[in-house]
């Protein structure tokens, strides 16, 4: 096309359509002189190298096809070894230590899942894996094994190499395999130390005959699979009688790694290639009729003699036509895909004629038209999705609050403690008169921590012992956050850290901003957790909800990582006051560290 445009006159030149039109014929009989003087040099010499240019054409497509063949092979063994390494394949391997049945059917559905996965990823090369537990004299596979665990058969086949035939096939329907049995024990190959893990890979010889059917279907060879003593493994449409004639000249000479000749079978030339499998010890044997090949050649030169005349009338009928209906609805087309590409949807084509390209303008106007509504939904789909993730999230954290505090107004009036019944009455009305401010999902963190300082007043009420210390820069109180983030966090260390300890009750509030990210850091000197509960809670932080665990914590992490972004996450570790610690990080958006920079620099 470009060649196209650079013929084309400018439109202040007197230059008429003929003159553009002579010229681009005659470019065209000038393109086509060149290819006929060369092609008549060409086709004198090409009866000398065809047959070279062939046998390195052929050892390239078979060394391909063998690679293939390797390729997959490696695959199974890859797979193999991740699969030995595989948590729930070492439970299975395991001392039998299970929780109860589910647990160990659980692992066993896994595993048999990971296999069939493996089976359904490369599904044009079907493979089999079963995985043999020395330890609890099991396996699992994934197609029906009715064998069972057999000491005796993993003795007899793990060789370290790919083996060929039925492997003690029970059933005569049974197709021959290639075998290869892994384990990553330290003892000399084919021992057994008694708690072995062995991972068995195999495959039908099907597989090859899938492969050499595609390969012959692409090509004029009749491709075979050949090691000296065993059977064959033919095309679904060899030529047995020629199978069988190459394969007598083939036991009398052992192919080498990469053998190519040519070989004469009932006085006619045959190309023999033959390519060494590096994991199986098997030969790739590809054999090709060079007399068929050869004998084209002379009707091809015929054709193309021919095809070039026709060529040439079809190249300037052509050139009339692109030229004057094809160039400039294609421009057209390309500035309207331009506007496009630079977000404006509103750009519509139009066309006078009716032909293919007003077809094409019109499934452009409804493209651009599709497109422009379907930005516009999505957009205000993802704002309502979002506002209303927000809500339901602090929803599900205002009832845990409630049910505690009217739990305590309960017990307060059992005991006839008017006082702490009105103070926990009046303390709740104020904090469900900010929470049920719905117009906006966030406030300061000013007003976070006056709700908090109420919080922690009526559990001061309930529990004597309680202290708490807040210290939160001034520079940080404006902050946006979302409502209710912190009360949970308190909540929980009210609960779980002061309340289980008669000898504590200090909890400790503190913030900083730090290269762009806001802090909070809740302390208490409860009793706390071990490292690995720690480690455990975090993950599940990362989880989906839990029937398990509280919805506070989870609801709070969600709708910070909502609001801030996926850098903004709660994380739990060992308080300095030797108890519990929540910290608190989000990611202070730009506008806010903007304003802050502009107060400072008022100031």
């Amino acid at each position: 096309m470009y060649i196209w445009k650079r013929l084309m006159p400018f439109q202040g030149k007197t230059r008429t359509p003929f003159s553009l039109f002579a010229k681009i014929n005659l470019l065209i009989v000038v393109l086509f002189i060149p290819i006929l003087i060369m092609y008549t040099y060409s086709n004198n010499v090409t009866y000398d190298v065809v047959s070279k240019e062939l046998q390195i054409s052929n050892t390239k497509q078979l060394t391909f096809l063998s690679s293939q063949i390797d390729s997959r092979i490696n695959q199974m063994m890859d797979f193999s070894l991740i699969l030995s390494r595989d948590p729930n394949v070492r439970a299975f391997n395991g001392l039998n230590m299970w929780d109860d049945r589910y647990d160990r059917m659980q692992t066993r559905y896994v595993i048999q899942e990971k296999m069939m996965l493996q089976t359904g990823v490369t599904d044009i090369w079907p493979t089999r894996y079963a995985v043999h537990s020395q330890q609890n004299k099991d396996v699992i596979a994934n197609y029906n094994q009715t064998t069972g665990y057999d000491e005796e058969y993993l003795k007899k086949n793990m060789s370290g190499r790919w083996t060929y035939g039925d492997q003690g096939a029970v059933s005569e329907d049974e197709l021959n395999s290639f075998y290869w049995f892994y384990t990553d024990s330290l003892a000399q190959p084919g021992m057994l130390t008694g708690s072995n893990l062995v991972i068995e890979a195999s495959f039908s010889y099907e597989n090859i005959q899938n492969m050499l059917d595609t390969y012959k279907a692409g090509g004029q060879g009749d491709p075979f699979l050949y090691h000296k003593g065993n059977s064959p493994i033919l095309n679904r449409s060899a030529d047995k009688q020629l199978s069988a004639e190459l394969i007598q000249y083939l036991d009398t000479h052992s192919p080498e790694d990469t053998t190519q000749d040519v070989v004469e079978l009932n006085g006619k030339n045959y190309l023999v290639s033959s390519v060494k499998s590096t994991y199986l010890d098997w030969h790739l044997v590809d054999v090709i009729p060079l007399y068929q090949i050869l004998k084209p050649i002379s009707l091809s030169q015929n054709l193309f003699y021919t095809c070039m005349i026709l060529l040439l009338v079809v190249g300037i009928s052509a050139s009339i036509l692109l030229y004057r209906n094809v160039q400039y609805p294609i421009k057209k087309l390309i500035k309207g895909l331009r506007r496009v590409e630079q977000g404006d949807y509103s750009v519509r084509l139009h066309s006078k004629n009716q032909n293919e390209f007003s077809f094409l303008f019109r499934r452009f106007n409804d493209m651009s038209h599709q497109i422009q509504d379907l930005i516009e939904n999505v957009f205000h789909e993802k704002i309502r999705a979002r506002e209303a993730t927000l809500k339901q999230l602090q929803a599900q954290i205002n009832p845990h609050f409630l049910y505690n505090c009217l739990g305590y107004i309960i017990n307060m009036a059992q005991m006839k403690d008017e006082q702490a019944v009105v103070s926990m009455a009046h303390n709740l009305s104020a904090y469900y008169r900010y929470t049920t401010r719905m117009e906006r999902e966030t406030s300061s963190l000013q007003e976070e921590i006056k709700l908090l300082i109420n919080y922690l007043d009526i559990q001061k009420l309930r529990n004597g012992r309680i202290e708490y210390h807040i210290d939160i820069p001034e520079d940080m109180l404006a902050q946006s956050v979302p409502r209710l983030m912190l009360q949970p966090m308190v909540e929980n260390s009210v609960i779980h850290g002061v309340a289980k300890s008669y000898s504590s009750g200090e909890i400790r509030i503190t913030g900083e901003r730090l290269n762009g990210f806001g802090r909070i850091y809740i302390d208490d000197d409860g009793p706390g957790l071990s490292p690995e509960q720690y480690e455990a809670l975090n993950l599940k932080m990362q989880e989906p909800l839990q029937e398990e665990m509280g919805c506070g914590l989870w609801n709070t992490h969600q709708r910070i990582t909502h609001l801030f972004g996926s850098h903004s996450y709660l994380l739990f570790g060992p308080s300095p006051l030797g108890g519990f610690r929540t910290e608190i990080i989000w990611e202070i958006p730009k506008e806010d560290t903007d304003s802050d920079k502009g107060n400072t620099d008022t100031n």
